[in-house]
């Protein structure tokens, strides 16, 4: 949603599209399916926009935004796990028209998020992935077990959607979540920690 928001203020005319936003959300409400809510707002406010438009948004989203998006002791950990010789994964359940960009700035080996649809150099905006969220999240952590044989798997999450795949990793870590997400967690035993 800041995506969205930082691209509806770089193209206002883009908010026409906003129109669809409560026929997205009375879908959401009758069929609880995160990932078609995601990618009809993104078609009803992106859909039709160049590849390099997008790009575009990503970056001014990014550049305007870095320095709050990350807190110390994550960037902390990241770089203890690039000193161990460790093999970087960003699994985000947010697309790839600023994820990977993200991964990129941040020197992730590998980036595997939320995929959107494109038309040849336009994109449509629906998912072309699944949602990289709960289940699925665990089923990519699964993926990238089989691909990477032998291989200890650390995980950090911060919502009660990535108790799953974390209780699968072999050291994991819940930040910064919410009081029902910490005690999911307590239940699985997966530590939290409080980052600031």
């Amino acid at each position: 949603m800041p995506f969205l928001a930082s691209a509806l203020a770089a193209r206002p005319a883009r908010a026409l599209g906003l129109w669809r936003a409560p026929l997205a959300l009375a879908g959401f409400a009758l069929d609880g399916n995160r990932g078609r809510l995601k990618g009809r707002l993104i078609r009803a406010l992106l859909g039709g926009l160049g590849r390099g438009d997008v790009e575009a948004l990503a970056q001014r989203f990014l550049d305007r935004h870095w320095t709050h998006l990350f807190r110390h002791e994550a960037l902390a950990a990241l770089e203890r796990h690039r000193a161990a010789g460790d093999y970087l994964v960003l699994l985000s359940a947010s697309t790839d028209c600023y994820v990977r960009e993200i991964g990129r700035r941040l020197r992730f080996d590998e980036v595997v998020c939320t995929e959107l649809r494109w038309d040849g150099e336009r994109l449509d905006g629906a998912l072309a992935s699944p949602n990289r969220r709960g289940a699925e999240k665990s089923r990519c952590l699964a993926k990238l077990r089989a691909e990477h044989a032998g291989v200890r798997f650390a995980a950090y999450g911060n919502a009660a959607s990535d108790l799953d795949h974390l209780a699968h990793a072999d050291a994991a870590i819940l930040v910064n979540g919410s009081r029902r997400a910490q005690r999911a967690a307590r239940a699985l035993g997966v530590p939290s920690a409080t980052w600031r």
